[in-house]
């Protein structure tokens, strides 16, 4: 324990007066970074062999009885393809990001204060006074970052490789990561500092885009005539009620998922190659879980406020706008196209699309003859440059509205959405050039 704290005070002092020994100081506190892991997996190896050996004398008891039956063959002797590879990891990731997020959401529950006059405060109370609160509050902050960067990775990898094709799986998938934005939304607003205030406010305020009932609908949603204390006591139900609606959803996604087999990189559904889930498979997600938390741990310790936004560490006050009004990161791309619209209700419809197109990829499935960008080089090209579009809305979208950002927000705002119809169409093109 006190080497990590020698080597800080280390690189503190010097890292002003001797900034050539700062490169040494890196590389030894890098090497003992290294030394935890390898102890890790060393540990978990010998868990994993201790494992092994009691299973071999309790397998009757996994097939006697029917719960553990049911669990055995979904966690243990679930047929996998062998040739996944660590972007398969992800799924489970997220499964690991949404269990802390709900521990963490549930001991932060019994000490925060929905009210609009104390909400702040008791926030303050947590991080201050609380046991332990401020790990909690940064681990649930920091978390929701974590737990969307493994969720666009994960439907990255199933755009890439056509997981589109079981149907069931992916329509659930996207509903799962809707209503995941929902409850981000709805926890952002939680903490009742100005931007949560005003982001709340110009978020709802979309919905009267809707003709006619528009106005109606958002007088309903805030309680009143704006957001105030009835607006914070419903965000604060359905925060704490749509995780669990997220599990049903994870659930039966899985369910789905188990009945028709995992996608692989080639796109094949063979049994010949499959293998048991584990072994081999939980050691590969056990990799992926130590590195997670590695990152997590690093992130929460050394910069917990890295993607917080300053404007919430201010008490929310109704009387004064901040100059530049942005949501978290992970909706930053939607809003770079709602801004990139002129007319209200079209960005609204653009917003949408942006999340609602993911949920006719299926459609397009026709189209391809083989299951798998790793067979058309073009398409390949496209979704590298997809993802490159997506990272520059994210970029665009914490810019003020001004020349140059506006202009290369309507530009890529188109390149996001050809994307969904020119994939398939030169895949298309691509077979008929193939199998003329």
């Amino acid at each position: 324990m006190m080497m990590p704290m020698i080597l800080l005070m280390l690189l503190y002092f010097t890292s002003y007066h001797y900034p050539q020994i700062l490169f040494f100081i890196l590389l030894v506190f890098y090497y003992y970074i290294i030394n935890i892991i390898i102890i890790m997996l060393l540990l978990y190896y010998i868990i994993i062999i201790i494992m092994s050996l009691f299973m071999k004398k309790s397998i009757t008891i996994f097939k006697t009885n029917s719960m553990l039956k049911m669990m055995y063959n979904s966690l243990i002797n679930l047929p996998s393809p062998i040739n996944i590879s660590y972007l398969w990891n992800f799924g489970s990731l997220l499964g690991l990001c949404l269990m802390i997020q709900i521990i963490t959401g549930l001991f932060l529950s019994m000490h925060y204060t929905p009210n609009t006059n104390l909400a702040f405060n008791s926030i303050i109370h947590i991080m201050h006074d609380v046991n332990y609160g401020w790990i909690m509050r940064y681990i649930h902050m920091n978390g929701a970052s974590m737990y969307f960067i493994c969720m666009y990775i994960h439907i990255g990898r199933g755009i890439y490789y056509h997981s589109f094709n079981l149907i069931n799986v992916w329509i659930i998938g996207i509903i799962i990561y809707i209503i995941s934005m929902a409850t981000a939304f709805l926890g952002y607003v939680l903490p009742w500092g100005q931007m949560s205030f005003w982001g709340a406010t110009v978020i709802t305020n979309l919905i009267s885009a809707i003709p006619y009932l528009g106005n109606m609908i958002v007088e309903w949603v805030w309680g009143g005539y704006s957001v105030e204390n009835p607006t914070l006591n419903r965000f604060y139900s359905l925060h704490f009620i749509l995780p669990l609606i997220i599990m049903l959803m994870v659930m039966i996604h899985l369910m789905y998922l188990h009945n028709t087999g995992s996608n692989n990189p080639l796109g094949t559904n063979s049994n010949l190659y499959k293998i048991p889930f584990n072994f081999y498979f939980t050691i590969k997600d056990s990799l992926g879980f130590i590195i997670l938390m590695l990152i997590f741990t690093l992130i929460v310790f050394f910069n917990p406020n890295l993607l917080n936004d300053p404007e919430n560490f201010i008490e929310a006050n109704p009387m004064v706008t901040p100059i530049h009004i942005q949501p978290e990161w992970y909706f930053l791309f939607a809003y770079a196209i709602l801004r990139s619209i002129p007319n209200k209700l079209g960005g609204v419809i653009g917003l949408l699309m942006s999340i609602i197109m993911l949920m006719f990829l299926p459609m397009m499935n026709f189209m391809y003859k083989f299951q798998s960008n790793s067979f058309y080089p073009i398409n390949q090209t496209m979704f590298w440059i997809f993802i490159s579009t997506f990272i520059l809305l994210t970029w665009i979208g914490a810019k003020p509205i001004e020349y140059p950002y506006y202009f290369l927000g309507k530009m890529l705002s188109m390149m996001y959405f050809m994307y969904f119809f020119m994939n398939p169409m030169l895949s298309f093109m691509f077979n008929k050039i193939l199998f003329k």
